[in-house]
């Protein structure tokens, strides 16, 4: 009988608080608005050395640098179609249709996608995750699953595997 192992990591210190907007519909955009997020993962491995899939610290404590550096920003989507994010040295200048606002640069997070909607935030912290655990030497991983919990019950999950996944 084969036998496969996950673990999931969900703490209450893995959460991080920002402001964010998203679009739908075509062109409605939302007001701008905050979330305590929450954040899980789960992880499936052979069992190593150890006869464990990960190990626990190494997950929760890059988990925790990934929400820790998210929290208490203003998230921002690169390439939205409509929403145009353009920085400088000091502000980030976002505009939509004839809406426009001005952030300090400090204040926010460019994210590589192209909604802030749950789903793709986790999306963003899978592929943090996966980056960050390679370079510390974390070995080979099945499947990587990412929760983001916008709003108490809220959550965009998104699961990782296959080819995905980089596997040393």
């Amino acid at each position: 009988m084969a036998k496969s192992y996950r673990v999931k990591l969900e703490k209450e210190h893995l959460i991080f608080s920002a402001a964010h907007f998203i679009t739908f519909a075509g062109n409605i955009c939302e007001r701008i608005h905050g979330h305590n997020y929450r954040v899980f993962a789960e992880v499936q491995a052979p069992l190593d050395e150890n006869q464990y899939v990960i190990d626990f610290i190494a997950l929760r404590d890059t988990l925790k640098e990934i929400t820790d550096s998210l929290d208490h920003h203003v998230l921002l989507p690169t390439r939205h179609e409509q929403i145009k994010v353009s920085a400088d040295d000091k502000e980030v200048l976002v505009t939509f249709e004839q809406r426009r606002w001005i952030f300090p640069l400090d204040d926010c997070i460019l994210l590589p996608v192209a909604n802030t909607t749950a789903e793709l935030l986790a999306d963003y912290i899978a592929t943090q995750l996966l980056q960050r655990l390679v370079n510390k030497g974390v070995g080979c991983l099945e499947e990587l699953v990412v929760g983001v919990d916008e709003n108490e019950g809220q959550w965009g999950v998104v699961t990782r595997c296959g080819d995905d996944l980089i596997c040393e």
